[in-house]
């Protein structure tokens, strides 16, 4: 169930995306065109605004204090794992690479 959030807030960000570049497409005039990465820029930091505000309206809309709670644990839990297993891989890989000395 959660990988469907995940996929439909990937989905909406892509579609803004998409529409932001091509309202930037729009509003360029090729006579005062500027450099390929002022335009990229200015590109990347619209669709990101456009992002950020669509992501924050959608947790305000949806904001629960006990699922906050939830992936708050979760989150923490989550990445206690990862570091240990992280760790261990590193560890295995090491030696691995190092051999019998």
């Amino acid at each position: 169930m959660g990988t469907r959030y995940f996929l439909a807030l990937f989905l909406i960000l892509l579609v803004l995306g998409f529409k932001v570049q091509g309202v930037a497409m729009a509003q360029e005039d090729e006579a005062d065109s500027p450099g390929l990465l002022t335009r990229m820029q200015e590109s990347l930091f619209s669709y990101w605004d456009t992002a950020k505000a669509a992501a924050q309206d959608l947790y305000q809309k949806t904001y629960l204090p006990t699922m906050d709670e939830k992936i708050r644990d979760i989150y923490n839990k989550s990445t206690a794992a990862v570091t240990t297993y992280a760790g261990i891989f590193t560890d295995q890989l090491l030696s691995l690479l190092k051999g019998d000395q």
